[in-house]
């Protein structure tokens, strides 16, 4: 993951901590919606800054080609 990648999503959840603390929002529904709009924040100044500059703030770097081997228990 880019630091851009890990800014982006940081700001997600701490947009959507605030609007949770500050709503005092109890209940699934209502996390949802604190959710989806803490999401948007982070997703509309990403698009802003992809806008900007002419770079995509995503890339593959963090996506695995193959699986990693994992360790089995016995």
């Amino acid at each position: 993951m880019t630091d851009l990648e890990l800014i982006f999503s940081m700001l997600g959840e701490r947009a959507t901590t605030e609007i949770t603390q500050t709503n005092d929002t109890v209940g699934f529904d209502g996390l949802k919606d604190d959710a989806v709009e803490g999401g948007k924040i982070a997703g509309d100044a990403k698009k802003a800054l992809e806008e900007k500059t002419g770079k995509a703030v995503s890339t593959n770097e963090n996506y695995l080609i193959e699986p990693e081997n994992r360790k089995k228990l016995k």
